[in-house]
C-alpha cells in the first residue's frame, strides 16, 4: 500500500430478508418531513411502497413525494426535488429504489440550499459543497451503483448534452442508512439485472487497472470479481436464487464504498466514455459499459500488460503455456467479451440507438483520463468505432 490514506464510511447498512424492520428505529433520528424520492411503478408492484408508507405514518411522519425518477436521473428531477425540499422544510430524503434514485437524491440534499447555478457549481466546476446538506437514506431495490454507501451523484442534462459524476464528500452525502434486501431485486427485469451486473463488474476493473505495485487492493478486487462471476452465473438461471442475489448485492455495495479503491490511483475512463454514450442515448448505463469495455481494455492493454496477464490468469484462468505475455492478456479480454455476451448483452453501439454520427460528439464532450494510459479525443474516438 504505496499511498497514505484516511477512510471512514458513515453509512450504516442493514442486510437481509428482515432488514426493513429497522426502518422504524432509524426514523427516530429525524424530524417529521420526509422527502420519499422513488422511480416508477416497481416499488409498488412488489408492495414496497405501501410497507414504506405504513411504517413512515406509524412513526409519525409527514411525507412528500418525487415520482418517477428516470433510469438516468435529469437536473430537472433534482431541482424539482430542491424545491420540495426547501418548500417543505424536508428532515430526510428517503430514496426508494435503485442507484438512479439514490443519485438524485444525493444531488438534491447538496443542491437543495446551494445559492447559483447547481449543475455549473456542483457538477460542472466540482466545486465544494458550502451549504446545509439534507440527510439522505436509501432502501435499495437494485443492485448495481454501489450508491447506497457512497457519496457518488450522477446526473444528466437533458438541455446541455451532458451526464456528469459527483462524488460528493462521504460525511454529507454518504446515505445515513441504507437498507439492502436481496429479495427486493427479484422482479427487476432481466435486462436490468444484468446491466447492473455489469455496472459492479466494470466498477472492479476501474478501480483494479491501475498501479505497478503490489497492493492489497487488488487481491479484494479479484476476489470480488470471482464472487460476482459466479453469482451472475446463478442469477441469469434463477432470478430468485437467494444467495446468487444476496452476493451480487453485497458485491455492488463493496464494489464502490471506496474501500477497495484505497492506496488505488484508479482508471474510471470506460465510465467517462459510457457517460457521453447516455447523454446522447439515454442507454442503460452498465449496457454502455459493457459495450465500451472490451474495446478500451483492447486498446490501452499494451500499456498496463503486467495487470492484464494477472487478471486474465486470476480472474478467468487463462493457462500459461508459453504463447507470450500479449496472447495471455488477450484471450483474458476474449473471456471477458465472453462473458458480456453470455449475460445477454447486446454486442455494439448502434443496439443502444447509438448513430455513426454521433460518434465524434461523444468523443468531444467526454472528460478525459485514464489508468495506464491517458487519452485524448482521438483514442475515445477510435475506441468508440471498434465498437461501433
Amino acid at each position: 500500500m504505496l499511498y497514505d490514506f484516511s477512510y471512514q464510511n458513515p453509512t450504516r447498512i442493514h442486510f437481509g430478508k428482515n432488514a426493513i424492520n429497522k426502518l422504524a428505529n432509524e426514523l427516530k433520528a429525524y424530524g417529521e418531513n420526509i422527502l420519499l424520492v422513488y422511480g416508477k411503478a416497481s416499488i409498488k408492484k412488489i408492495g414496497l411502497y405501501d410497507q414504506v408508507i405504513h411504517i413512515l405514518q406509524a412513526e409519525g411522519k409527514h411525507v412528500v413525494e418525487l415520482a418517477g425518477i428516470n433510469a438516468n436521473p435529469r437536473y430537472t428531477q433534482l431541482l424539482e426535488g430542491a424545491r420540495l425540499v426547501r418548500e417543505h422544510k424536508i428532515d430526510l430524503i428517503l430514496a426508494v429504489g435503485g442507484g438512479s434514485v439514490i443519485d438524485c437524491a444525493k444531488g438534491i440534499a447538496c443542491g437543495a440550499y446551494a445559492e447559483g447555478d447547481v449543475w455549473q457549481r456542483y457538477y460542472v466546476n466540482q466545486e465544494r459543497v458550502n451549504n446545509p446538506v439534507v440527510p439522505v437514506a436509501s432502501i435499495l431495490t437494485m443492485a448495481g451503483t454501489g450508491s447506497e454507501m457512497n457519496g457518488g451523484s450522477v446526473i444528466t442534462n437533458e438541455e446541455t448534452k451532458e451526464k456528469i459524476g459527483r462524488v460528493y464528500p462521504l460525511e454529507i452525502a454518504s446515505p445515513k442508512f441504507s437498507i439492502l434486501n436481496p429479495e427486493y431485486t427479484y422482479s427487476v427485469p432481466t435486462y436490468q439485472m444484468i446491466s447492473g451486473i455489469f455496472d459492479v463488474f466494470s466498477h472492479l476493473m476501474e478501480q483494479y487497472f491501475s498501479g505497478d505495485d503490489d497492493c492489497t487492493s487488488d487481491y479484494l478486487l479479484e476476489g470480488l470479481m470471482l464472487s460476482l462471476i459466479s453469482a451472475s452465473r446463478k442469477a441469469i438461471v434463477n432470478q430468485e436464487d437467494y444467495e446468487a442475489r444476496s452476493n451480487i448485492m453485497w458485491c455492488a455495495t463493496m464494489g464502490l464504498n471506496k474501500i477497495l479503491g484505497l492506496s488505488k490511483t484508479q482508471d474510471w475512463e470506460v465510465h467517462m466514455i459510457e457517460h457521453q454514450l447516455g447523454a446522447y442515448t439515454d442507454c442503460a448505463h452498465g449496457i454502455g459499459l459493457a459495450i465500451i469495455s472490451p474495446a478500451y481494455y483492447r486498446y490501452i492493454y499494451q500499456d498496463g500488460l503486467h495487470k492484464f496477464v494477472r487478471y486474465a490468469k486470476v480472474v478467468w484462468g487463462v493457462e500459461d503455456k508459453g504463447q507470450g505475455d500479449e496472447a495471455i492478456a488477450l484471450e483474458g479480454i476474449n473471456r471477458l467479451e465472453a462473458f458480456i455476451a453470455e449475460l445477454g448483452i447486446p454486442a455494439n453501439l448502434r443496439e443502444v440507438g447509438a448513430t455513426e454520427e454521433m460518434l465524434p460528439l461523444i468523443a468531444n464532450s467526454t472528460i478525459l483520463g485514464g489508468g495506464y494510459k491517458q487519452l485524448n479525443a482521438e483514442d475515445v474516438l477510435a475506441i468508440l468505432k471498434a465498437c461501433y
